[in-house]
């Protein structure tokens, strides 16, 4: 077993267990992860989830053992179809709940690739993230390249990208690759005290919300405007928001 998922009330924690090997992915982790979001995603009481690799490593990328072995069986797949998993699991997927990233240690290559996928990461003040494939000729190809340029602004997603430099958790938290710092051994609690806030919030808004924010992002203002609205008035209409709405009036009687 390479992946494992725990559940708390409303929160999926999904582990990578490969901690003697720095938590890389090989084939049946990838395939792993990508099975335990699916679920996640179809589950009606799941709300929030929280990725997390056991043994101090978030994850250290592709199991490059494998790719020099040239091993079909436990190389990461390489599909061109978008539909299918990415060669990391889960990174093509488009979930319509929040995600959060628990990062311990090393968040590099593919690793940081994941946390990119995330919606919010949450880093040890030890953290280390880095485009280290760069050293290895192995190319970025589970949203990397996409992700990280609208996280942190193409000039420092070029930067990164290009040198392949180690970015240590208090740089990541300055340039926004990181969104909150904790202290070591504790990314996993704080993750999981951040998912519990979220999931207690109104939740069709709240996706509502997060789904225009992503549409949004390669639209016009006006577009993504439009769009905002379209999604906002299905809440409304849902009545949701009226009952928000009596329990703010009511909240002091």
């Amino acid at each position: 077993m390479t992946v494992s998922v725990e559940k708390q009330e409303h929160i999926w924690t999904v582990i990578i267990e490969r901690p003697d090997k720095k938590n890389a992915v090989n084939r049946d982790t990838a395939d792993g992860l990508f099975e335990a979001f699916k679920e996640f995603d179809a589950d009606e009481s799941a709300r929030v989830a929280v990725l997390w690799g056991r043994g101090g490593t978030f994850c250290a990328g592709a199991d490059l053992g494998a790719v020099a072995e040239l091993s079909e069986e436990k190389g990461n797949r390489l599909d061109p179809d978008m539909s299918q998993p990415g060669p990391m699991g889960p990174s093509r997927m488009e979930l319509s709940k929040p995600l959060i990233a628990a990062v311990s240690g090393y968040a590099v290559a593919g690793g940081l690739e994941l946390s990119c996928w995330c919606d919010i990461r949450v880093a040890e003040e030890t953290a280390v993230f880095g485009v280290y494939c760069r050293r290895f000729g192995v190319p970025l190809i589970d949203g990397g390249t996409q992700r990280l340029p609208r996280i942190v602004g193409l000039g420092r997603a070029l930067d990164l990208i290009l040198t392949g430099r180690s970015v240590e958790a208090k740089e990541a938290l300055e340039i926004g690759l990181a969104n909150y710092l904790v202290p070591e051994g504790q990314a996993r609690q704080e993750a999981e005290r951040l998912a519990a806030k979220i999931s207690a919030f109104p939740q069709l808004c709240l996706r509502s919300d997060r789904q225009a924010v992503f549409q949004g992002l390669d639209q016009t203002l006006a577009r993504g405007m439009e769009q905002e609205f379209e999604l906002g008035l299905k809440v409304v209409q849902s009545g949701e928001t009226r009952q928000g709405a009596r329990q703010f009036v009511n909240r002091d009687r």
